[in-house]
């Protein structure tokens, strides 16, 4: 037997891939199919691997789609490499998915919306060097003896797939990417829904990770980080409304004072000091802002959808304050 098909399915759900396996242009005596029931997926994927019987398993989300000449795909590349032990496949949006998860997509393909996440949500070139920032387990082959010896953590939901990556790498295997075989996996169909996931995913970091590993990868922190910077500079604001009125203006009259708090009193004959001060407290979120506009035009030209200019600003700082919330939380909760 050449391949199991692995597909963790949750008790409310069917499985939609079903009928896209069915469909598939590859022997039929070379592979077999599992579904596993359950509400943990990393525990589904688990007793999926007892039950595997193939030389390969292949882990698939239930409600994806794969192209007929998938596994021919996936052949092709193991038949060119067998010195990779775990090779995965970028999940792209569906096309007839709903306007705001392709909307949604476009964000997490985007740099900008998911910094080196991004990778395994397009189709990049070949990586014989492949890391969690490219893989899911989604779409993910792995050799047999590979997967009997590392097992998904069921303590760990969502982020049981970087996890396991990580695990895999750091015993020695060899793990890669690969654009040659691709998954369709559909979006979420909300903001609510994607501020979860992404709120979610942040959470799990931390305990994915101790920190001295995260640091190793500081990208991680920036939307935590920026979460901080907003929520402070809310509070200041709040504090002295002024100071959205002297940046605004920025001319006051001559011979008056301004109070900052109750601290600090400048003249204005000061006022330089003063607009430098406001304005380099709001630089970060101006450049932000500038980010937000730039690559909603470039990904929406990217795109060939003109109309995403109206939601990706939304999308992009949801995905941003969601996971970086999400992270806090799981910092916090760690601490507690």
């Amino acid at each position: 037997m050449r391949f199991t098909l692995i597909i963790p399915v949750a008790p409310e759900r069917d499985a939609p891939i079903i009928e896209a396996i069915k469909k598939l242009d590859y022997d039929k005596n070379k592979f077999h199919v599992v579904v596993v029931k359950g509400k943990n997926p990393s525990e589904n994927r688990n007793k999926g691997i007892e039950k595997a019987k193939g030389e390969y398993v292949i882990f698939l989300d239930d409600d994806a789609i794969i192209n007929e000449d998938y596994l021919n795909k996936v052949d092709e590349f193991l038949n060119k490499y067998k010195n990779i032990d775990v090779v995965g496949g970028p999940q792209l949006t569906p096309i007839d998915d709903s306007f705001f998860a392709k909307v949604s997509g476009y964000a997490l393909s985007s740099v900008f919306g998911a910094w080196k996440l991004a990778n395994r949500y397009t189709s990049n070139k070949e990586n014989l060097d492949a890391d969690e920032t490219s893989l899911t387990s989604a779409n993910l082959i792995c050799k047999k003896e590979v997967v009997e010896k590392i097992k998904f953590d069921e303590f760990l939901f969502p982020g049981e797939d970087p996890k396991f990556i990580s695990d895999v790498k750091n015993k020695g295997y060899r793990v890669a990417y690969s654009p040659s075989f691709i998954l369709y996996h559909k979006r979420r169909p909300s903001l609510k829904s994607l501020s979860k996931q992404m709120f979610n995913y942040g959470k799990v970091r931390p305990k994915k990770e101790p920190l001295t590993t995260t640091l190793k990868n500081p990208f991680f922190f920036v939307p935590s980080l920026f979460v901080i910077y907003i929520f402070l500079l809310l509070i200041i604001i709040v504090s002295n409304p002024s100071i959205m009125g002297n940046l605004i203006a920025n001319n006051p009259e001559i011979g008056n004072t301004i109070k900052l708090d109750k601290n600090v009193t400048l003249r204005t004959s000061d006022k330089e000091n003063l607009f430098n001060w406001s304005f380099l407290l709001f630089l970060p979120l101006f450049a932000y802002i500038f980010l937000i506009i730039s690559f909603t035009l470039y990904d929406s030209i990217k795109n060939k959808d003109a109309k995403a200019i109206f939601i990706l600003p939304l999308i992009y700082s949801t995905i941003h304050i969601s996971y970086g919330a999400g992270m806090i939380y799981g910092y916090v909760k760690n601490a507690l």
